[in-house]
Order: structure tokens, then C-alpha cells, then sequence
């Protein structure tokens, strides 16, 4: 990867970083325009000043963009909504190997202590 994509990612990274960034482009990537008020519902615990800073950022970055229905992804948002779904994909495995995993350290531990004489 060149240099000039290195940082076309860093960009991306540090604009979907931003608190609630993602969560407007998940509550959007159905394809249905939403109302500010909609769509702070639809995010959930976003204060009205962070929810338009974001969606401002999110419009500047040509993701977001707003018309009179309401707000709604760019061709660019939903294509980058499209690419997140494998992140949906992905998440549930991940988490089922966490689980796993923290069950295997508790197994191990139970184990040690119990190998352990008494003091």
C-alpha cells in the first residue's frame, strides 16, 4: 500500500473514530432518509450539539448528505455502509471466540488455585 493510500486510510479512520460517527452511518445504511430527530433516536445517547457536529463532519466527508426527506448516505456512504456489514459478519464469531477463550483462563485458573496447598 502507497504512502498517499496509508493516509487516505488514516483519514477514514480518524473521521469513523469520532464518537457516533459510525452509529449514523449504521442507523442510515438501511436506505431510508431520517429526520434529525429520527436519527438521534435511532443512534441513541447522542446529544443534539454532538449528533450535528457529526453530521456535519459526516456531510463534509461526502458520506452523509440531507435533502428535504431528511438525511441519508452518499453513494460513497453506502458504499462504505456495504463494506461494514462484513464487520457485522465478523462480530459474533469474534465474540463467541472471547467468550472461549475467557472461559479457558477461568478453567486454568480454577485449576492452578486449586493445585495450589493450602498456606
Amino acid at each position: 500500500m502507497s504512502a498517499k493510500d496509508n493516509a487516505a486510510v488514516i483519514r477514514l479512520f480518524d473521521l469513523l473514530e469520532s464518537r457516533y460517527a459510525l452509529r449514523v452511518i449504521w442507523a442510515l445504511s438501511d436506505g431510508h432518509p431520517q429526520t434529525f430527530r429520527l436519527l438521534q433516536d435511532s443512534v441513541g445517547g447522542v446529544t443534539p450539539n454532538t449528533l450535528n457536529t457529526r453530521l456535519k463532519e459526516l456531510r463534509a466527508a461526502h458520506l452523509v448528505d440531507h435533502s428535504g426527506d431528511g438525511y441519508r448516505l452518499t453513494t460513497q456512504g453506502t458504499d462504505l455502509a456495504r463494506r461494514l456489514q462484513e464487520v457485522q459478519q465478523f462480530a459474533p464469531k469474534w465474540s463467541q471466540q472471547q467468550a472461549r477463550a475467557a472461559a479457558t483462563a477461568a478453567e486454568k485458573a480454577a485449576k492452578a488455585e486449586q493445585a495450589q496447598p493450602p498456606a
